[in-house]
């Protein structure tokens, strides 16, 4: 057992005190040194560690550390501290307006969709196609899933608004919101609007936004934008805050700039928005038209960079500064507070840092209390201090780690809380404090079904114990994906990592309907339609490579729910947990056993958590005759953990797959 802390290590690790290219497609289709891994884990993560985090080929100026933190503490605004975020995927949240749901022609190339289309029922089973879906293949990931849309609406979120205060979060993140054919909304075509599809008007909408150009002078206000605007002000009414997604790197075909580039080719004035390769030569009967996208996604064209390739091309980098005041001060009067709080950046390293400088310096004249959030998936330290961000989704940080050794139980407790230490310590303290703590998003497998289908060594890519990893995180990639619900003991599993999420230092953030129950493999999966209490659901009984399975109910789980609410309002009821320092205590490898404070102007509370499958007793000196009583545990009910005093030492008995919560009171009367 080691025992971080104590006066026979000759080391001690305090932190976080915070003080107040792509593929050409055609048109026709610090402080590491302090603290270290353990050898026997290193070897293998050793060549590929190194590799992440040398990533951001970034030029940081030449500062000392006291000048980055104070430069880092403009950018970082102070409600983000104490901030629970829920993030929320608008398609698939709740339907409150079936009169405005999708037709088959708001999709994409509608007409090789059949006629036979129609909007998903919310509460049908997931793997069950419809008969339209299987005119296109009857291979489930083939076509049909993604043509799919559920009628998640602007008026389903301001019905749950009421929901998700008593959740208790106080910041929500939408995925894109902006007007895209899609189902993620991630190929705009439009930035200066809401999706009309989310709004009360979808044909009026559409009639607006055709007559208007890139010229911020003829954009109108539609009822989408509006009805956006109120569900802002109605958050805000709550005293809670809203992000977005900002989508920069790339646009949909059918953006307006784009689309003209499409029909006039180079007499285009957008010709030099994007990256053509070739044009099209109308003198032949084929189409040469030949354009950058991301990552080959031909749906995708990714917007052009300057020519020393630093920063946006001066056409798109204007239209997304006009886009950013439109939604942070829409009545463009100087008060930021009718617009939305912040901003996650989509895919935020392949934008030039340049334009991220620029772009986060407008940002704080907008709102110096705005929040950035930039998606990185490695160490982002370089990134977020070139570029003026808040902080980054935590995924290196702790979504690796916590997978690592809560989830898979490879990483050993000791390992785990020197990564944690080490992570956080590459960050200004000001900025550990703004990252965004998940253990799944719309980008990965959720957290329900990562636990059902734990891997071990060997990993694939040790160095992040192959979290999201293709070739284990779906059966559309891996025969053997289990897509059943998680049982009695995977639910205590992810309870535990729930805690762990809600107890460190960070601002945690829940991907919708992990808190009632939902599972699912990597995208589409991971895309399912919220699962609410005053709606029944089909069975899930089909599988999507036509496995024998046993059928699931789907139902929202009460229970799960119940203590993701007392998770979170154990967070907002605990200054320490938003505001303090994190300090690993003692870990025990044999019993998978980890324990950690956090402290804060003099309160202090420890977590313990036991991953092994043993009762653990953990002995814990009392320094000046304090008291400790426990105010959490990670299952429904504390009955099986003892806490006795003898002999001057605290003795917590911890059952397995248990964790608490103990609060230490210096002087009790």
């Amino acid at each position: 057992m080691l025992v971080w802390g104590l006066p026979m290590l000759a080391f001690s690790v305090l932190v976080g005190c915070q003080q107040q290219e792509s593929p050409l497609v055609s048109d026709a289709s610090s402080t590491a040194q302090t603290v270290s891994v353990a050898e026997e884990n290193r070897d293998a993560a050793n060549a590929t560690e190194v590799t992440a985090v040398q990533v951001a080929n970034i030029a940081v100026p030449n500062t000392n550390e006291s000048e980055v933190a104070k430069a880092a503490e403009r950018f970082v605004p102070a409600w983000v501290t104490e901030a629970v975020f829920y993030q929320i995927f608008p398609d698939r949240f709740r339907n409150g307006d079936p009169e405005n749901d999708p037709t088959r022609e708001s999709l994409e190339d509608f007409a090789g969709v059949p006629l036979a289309w129609r909007i998903t029922p919310w509460t049908s089973d997931w793997y069950s196609q419809a008969d339209w879906e299987r005119e296109l293949s009857d291979n489930f990931y083939e076509r049909g899933v993604f043509q799919r849309r559920y009628g998640g609406d602007l008026q389903g979120v301001l019905d749950k608004l009421d929901y998700l205060q008593e959740l208790g979060i106080n910041a929500i993140y939408f995925n894109p919101v902006f007007y895209g054919k899609s189902l993620h909304k991630y190929d705009g075509s439009s930035m200066h609007h809401i999706d009309p599809y989310f709004g009360p008007d979808p044909d009026g909408d559409l009639k607006l936004i055709a007559a208007e150009t890139s010229d911020p002078k003829t954009w109108q206000w539609t009822a989408a934008d509006k009805l956006f605007l109120e569900l802002v002000a109605e958050i805000h009414k709550r005293g809670m805050r809203v992000i977005i997604d900002g989508v920069f790197n790339h646009t949909g075909r059918d953006f307006f700039a784009f689309a003209d580039l499409r029909e006039k080719q180079e007499k285009s004035p957008y010709k030099d928005w994007y990256i053509v390769q070739y044009f099209d030569n109308p003198e032949t009967p084929h189409n040469e038209f030949r354009y950058k996208s991301w990552w080959g996604f031909e749906t995708l064209p990714e917007f052009a960079d300057t020519v020393a390739q630093d920063d946006l091309h001066p056409g798109p980098k204007q239209y997304v500064f006009d886009i950013t005041r439109r939604w942070m001060d829409p009545n463009g009067d100087g008060d930021p507070s009718d617009g939305v709080d912040g901003w996650r950046l989509d895919v935020a390293n392949e934008v030039p840092m340049g334009f991220w400088d620029d772009w986060n310096e407008l940002v704080r004249e907008l709102n110096p209390e705005a929040y950035t959030v930039g998606e990185f998936w490695d160490n982002a330290r370089d990134n977020l201090i070139a570029g003026n961000f808040s902080g980054t989704m935590n995924y290196h940080g702790f979504a690796y780690l916590v997978k690592g050794f809560l989830i898979d139980g490879t990483l050993t407790p000791h390992d785990f809380g020197q990564e944690l230490v080490k992570r956080l310590a590459e960050y200004p303290r000001v900025m550990q404090h703004a990252m965004q703590n998940l253990i799944d998003s719309h980008d990965t497998e959720r957290v329900g079904s990562m636990i059902v289908n734990a891997v071990g060594k060997p990993y694939l890519q040790p160095e992040r114990f192959d979290y999201d990893v293709s070739e284990r995180v779906s059966p559309r990639y891996v025969n053997d994906y289990s897509v059943r619900e998680p049982n009695d003991r995977e639910r205590q599993i992810q309870q535990l990592v729930a805690l762990m999420q809600m107890t460190f230092l960070g601002a945690p953030m829940v991907y919708y309907g992990d808190e009632t129950g939902m599972w699912g493999a990597d995208d589409p999966c991971n895309r399912m339609a919220m699962i609410w209490d005053d709606l029944q659901y089909d069975p899930q009984a089909g599988d999507p490579l036509s496995r024998e399975r046993e059928p699931d109910d789907v139902e929202f789980n009460a229970n799960l729910h119940d203590f993701y609410r007392r998770m979170i309002h154990l967070r907002r009821e605990h200054p320490v947990l938003s505001h303090g320092s994190f300090k690993p205590l003692t870990s025990d490898d044999d019993a998978m056993f980890f324990a950690f404070e956090r402290e804060w102007q003099g309160d202090r509370i420890l977590v313990a958590i036991n991953r092994g499958d043993a009762t653990f007793s953990w002995e814990l000196p009392s320094k000046n005759g304090e008291k400790l009583s426990l105010i959490e545990v990670a299952s429904d009910s504390s009955a099986d953990v003892d806490i006795l005093k003898r002999d001057g030492v605290h003795v917590i008995k911890v059952p397995p797959l248990e964790a608490v919560v103990l609060a230490e009171q210096t002087h009790p009367e």
